[in-house]
């Protein structure tokens, strides 16, 4: 029998009865378990410090481990990936007094131009136990060091993100920490992916058609003066992004060197009137409250809109000259021609609260929370009064993100379905989207839109072999409240083919100037829509290759 908390066997009798040889035996197996126990405690606190620096070093034995997935594009062309690098490292206290004098010679030849021998010397003769003497140094600096073997001189191998398209893809890639966490752009939108995968994160853009559009806008900035320039390019089915370009734009290998505000990716975080393009909406909402196309308004003159107490509240003075030379014109001739003054006209017939209805349907009167991002919020119209409703039909008074009004416009010329925007490449399958237009409106729409482009502003923008429909847009800023006829923004966007949409593109020219060849003119048409034009020009060999 026994009690919990005492001993089975009796100390006293244990000790009474041990002769002198079995004491010694005792001891000598004490000793041997002590002397095992501390190999064991040495052996295991060796292993964890090697584990500690493999899992650093990114590396178990000979393979390397790879902490971050690759970021490639649709066709596999690599946009983002992980290398391994290194940075030299002296520890002094395990440099051998013989080899001081080998250990400096060899911190000289790897890196000349950073230390003479004689400042070598006296790092490898410092009182400082550890020092970093280059930090991801280059493939013959490790070289060398490597091939020397020289105890306290050594590697501490690390893993670097590598951007191989530099600022091609800034904004969309975005950029790591120093952790290797993702901050900006696709990095932090599928951080978690490409954290615990091995297999590349394939994206829906096409490096070939971004550079395209990057060199075009950069052209455009330079040549125009403009405050920032952007393009977009999207599948109109799939709602694949192509290609997205904002300028200014940053080195995502080397952000000190370029300001902060230049990592705003603008066709999401900035909001612009963007004037006449908003006339594709006005012309939808007009068919779709049964509006004959072909009726007429009269547009020789300035058009006054009334407040409540018959007062003029607003005259549109936008008047134009049509060839043959006539007083009125139709719905369909006014988007063409983008009259201002028909356009109010249409906006007033419309039934109260038609316009606010629509905006919300197309999601213009909200932020965006799209797959790989948030988009600002947008400037309504805070009433929707005679004014307001009339100036809205023209594309002023509401203030959207680029990417609002590209979505806007694809969704009612893609046969009228709102298609929610991927980065990611799509497979065959079902598309997430909704019915926001019926399909016979949107078949009346592109014919209208594809006269613009061939007969109006939008000429520039014509090339041969694919039909574009389009609208133009020159919308003038404010300054202090006040509209700035200094300032504008002008924009074209497009669908095509025009008969069986495949694709939307959008070009936006933030504050561009006048030129020698433009005669000073600042519209769209001189600018926003030639710069269309190069770029598609350029990539529909590659689109339907």
């Amino acid at each position: 029998m026994f009690e919990v908390g005492k001993d089975i066997v009796n100390h006293d009798s244990l000790s009474g009865n041990c002769d002198a040889n079995t004491k010694v035996r005792l001891k000598i197996v004490y000793f041997a378990f002590l002397l095992l126990f501390s190999a064991f405690a040495v052996r295991t606190l060796g292993l964890c410090i090697q584990g500690t620096d493999r899992s650093r070093l990114g590396r178990a034995d000979n393979e390397w481990l790879v902490h971050r997935a690759d970021i490639v594009d649709r066709n596999g062309d690599i946009l983002a990936k992980n290398i391994e690098s290194g940075h030299i490292i002296l520890r002094n206290r395990a440099v051998r007094e013989k080899d001081k004098e080998l250990v400096a010679q060899t911190i000289h030849d790897a890196m000349p131009y950073e230390y003479s021998l004689a400042q070598a010397l006296e790092l490898v003769n410092s009182p400082r136990r550890f020092m970093y003497l280059k930090k991801y140094a280059s493939d013959n600096q490790r070289k060398i060091v490597q091939q020397a073997r020289l105890e306290g001189l050594e590697i501490e191998k690390v893993q670097t993100r590598k951007y191989p398209k530099r600022r091609l893809f800034s904004h969309v890639v975005g950029f790591t920490g120093a952790d290797g966490t993702g901050l900006e752009g696709a990095e932090r939108t599928y951080d978690k992916y490409l954290k615990e995968n091995k297999d590349p994160l394939r994206l829906s853009v096409d490096s070939r058609i971004q550079s395209v559009f990057y060199e075009q806008l950069s052209f455009a900035m330079q040549k125009y003066q403009t405050k920032a320039a952007m393009g977009m390019l999207m599948n109109s089915r799939t709602g694949e992004m192509i290609a997205m370009v904002s300028l200014p734009d940053f080195d995502p290998e080397n952000l000190r060197i370029d300001p902060v505000a230049n990592r705003l990716f603008k066709p999401m975080r900035s909001v612009y009137e963007l004037g006449s393009i908003f006339k594709i909406f006005n012309t939808a909402l007009a068919l779709e409250n049964g509006i004959d196309s072909k009726k007429e308004y009269y547009v020789a003159k300035p058009f006054p809109i009334y407040d409540k107490h018959g007062r003029i509240a607003k005259r549109i003075t936008d008047i134009r000259s049509f060839k043959p030379p006539r007083p009125s014109i139709n719905v369909e001739e006014i988007m063409v021609h983008s009259c201002n003054v028909g356009s109010a006209q249409i906006a007033l017939e419309l039934p109260d609260g038609a316009q606010k209805e629509f905006f919300e349907r197309l999601n213009m009167d909200k932020a965006l929370s799209l797959e790989f991002g948030r988009t600002e919020n947008t400037l309504p119209q805070r009433k929707w009064g005679p004014v307001e409703r009339a100036t809205v039909a023209y594309g002023q008074g509401y203030a959207v993100t680029p990417m609002h009004l590209m979505l806007g416009v694809n969704a009612v010329t893609n046969g009228g379905i709102y298609i929610y925007p991927t980065l990611q490449k799509r497979n065959v399958g079902v598309v997430r989207g909704e019915r926001v237009l019926a399909d016979e409106i949107s078949a009346k729409l592109r014919p209208i839109m594809l006269r613009v482009a061939e007969e109006t502003s939008g000429k520039k923008a014509r090339v041969a072999g694919v039909k574009i429909a389009g609208k133009t847009a020159t919308a003038e800023k404010y300054t202090n409240g006040k509209i700035d006829t200094k300032r504008n923004v002008t924009a074209f966007v497009g669908v095509f083919p025009a008969d069986a949409p495949q694709y939307t593109i959008l070009v936006v020219l933030d504050e561009p100037q006048g030129t020698k060849e433009s005669w000073g003119w600042r519209t769209a048409a001189w600018n926003a829509v030639p710069v269309t034009g190069k770029i598609l020009d350029s990539i529909l060999p590659l689109l339907f290759e």
